[in-house]
This record gives C-alpha cells, sequence and structure tokens, in this order.
C-alpha cells in the first residue's frame, strides 16, 4: 500500500464522521446525527460528491455514503470535515453488508450513482439493481422510499429498466439523456468525477427513479432475468 494512502487511512480513523465497519449502529443513526431527520444512502460512493452535494442541498436531512475503499471515501469525508456540514456520514463497508447497519424503515431514499456496471453477462447478479441487492434494500428502505440511479452505461439503465418492468416496480422518471431535458433539480445537476470520465464512451447520463413499494420481488423471476441478459446483451471482454 502506498505512502499516500497509509496516511489517508491513519486519519479516515480520526474523522468523527466515518464509521467502518462498525458494531451496533443498526437502528441508531438518529443518535449518530443527534436528530431524526430522514436518511438518504448513497451506495458505492466514491470520492462522496453526490453525498456531499446533497447534505450542502439539503440541511435537514442526513446523508450516509457507503463504499469499501477508504482511500476514496476520504475526500468526502474531509471535504465534509472542512465545510463544517455535519448531516453527512461515510460508512466504510461492502454493499452485500448494507442489511446489517440499518434497521426497517431507517432509510427513507437510496442513490446509486455511477457504480461498476459490472457489464460480463456473468457477473450480472453484481449489479446494485439486481433483485438480489433490492431485497436487501427492502430490509431497511421505507416503503415509499425512492432508489435513484444514475449511470453512464447504456447496459446497466437497460438492465435496471428490465428488473423495474418483470417485478413490477413503480417507475418514478426515466430519462435516456438526462441533460438533454429542459429542466433539472438542483439533486440532478450534482456531478462526480468519474461521471467526468465518460468511462461508457456514450457521451449521455441515463437517469431512472423507481420505488418497490412494498414489492414481492419473487426469486423465481431471477431466472428469468438472466435468460434475459444472455438473450439481449452482447458479452463483454471486461475482465
Amino acid at each position: 500500500m502506498g505512502q499516500k494512502k497509509l496516511i489517508r487511512f491513519a486519519e479516515m480513523e480520526t474523522f468523527p464522521n466515518v464509521l467502518q465497519y462498525p458494531k451496533d449502529i443498526k437502528g441508531k443513526w438518529s443518535s449518530f446525527f443527534h436528530n431524526e431527520h430522514p436518511i438518504t444512502l448513497e451506495l458505492a460512493c466514491g470520492k462522496g460528491e453526490y453525498a456531499v452535494g446533497l447534505g450542502r442541498l439539503h440541511p435537514q436531512r442526513n446523508f450516509i455514503g457507503v463504499d469499501v475503499k477508504g482511500n476514496r471515501m476520504w475526500v468526502g469525508a474531509r471535504t465534509a470535515l472542512k465545510e463544517n456540514i455535519d448531516n453527512i456520514a461515510f460508512l466504510r463497508t461492502q454493499i452485500d453488508r448494507i442489511n446489517e447497519y440499518f434497521d426497517q424503515d431507517e432509510v427513507s431514499e437510496i442513490w446509486i450513482t455511477f457504480p461498476d456496471p459490472q457489464l460480463r453477462q456473468s457477473k450480472h447478479k453484481k449489479r446494485l439493481t439486481h433483485p438480489k441487492y433490492l431485497r436487501f434494500y427492502q430490509q431497511f428502505l421505507k416503503a415509499d422510499g425512492l432508489i435513484h440511479l444514475k449511470t453512464d452505461s447504456p447496459v446497466l439503465y437497460r438492465f435496471t429498466k428490465q428488473v423495474i418492468a418483470l417485478y413490477e416496480l413503480e417507475l418514478i422518471a426515466d430519462y435516456d439523456d438526462l441533460y438533454r431535458q429542459e429542466k433539472l433539480s438542483p439533486e440532478l445537476q450534482i456531478k462526480t468525477h468519474y461521471e467526468g470520465l465518460d468511462i461508457a464512451g456514450s457521451n449521455r447520463i441515463h437517469y431512472l427513479c423507481f420505488s418497490l413499494s412494498n414489492a414481492a420481488l419473487p426469486a423465481e423471476k431471477d431466472v428469468l432475468l438472466k435468460q434475459w441478459v444472455f438473450e439481449t446483451e452482447e458479452p463483454s471482454t471486461e475482465k
């Protein structure tokens, strides 16, 4: 591990707005924030630009960036501390353990901003909008809670639309080319480091907003989803 990373990890241990694999936090986030404000998660937050941006916009809400890569998370955590933004926290853990840290109805909203699209067909279950993850979210997301996906990957965008249709989820908004919309909310105008890289080379940003609304998410439909992936998606050479 490089010296820079070692310094950042050491600093993270002292940051009051960072929790790394915490124990006994489930159901206690109101005590951590010292208020009962609604909680929004940014999953796979990277450098935490969205969590910080949302925190600036909405001081009467609490925001938690979640990622396993502490070296990147350090950037957002340090920014929040420097700006004295006390409604932002960062949780270092794997996304597939997320249900260990939040109690039923403890989260009001989820943002998934430019996650790894997991382009290989064999890895489609690792996509953060796969029903496997939606079932995790359902354990702590309020019934009327919204899930936002912002991505430059047409593969992840189409996959998520198929999930919404197949599992009969409530679609709130669907923008194939986000920045061609005449009016955008301030939340949708926040840009991350990875958005600027245009890794997908699509030169457009896709956005979906949907709600689980107590959907059953039957596991038997996962087979149909897998079939759809292998029939419609081009095989990827990504390792």
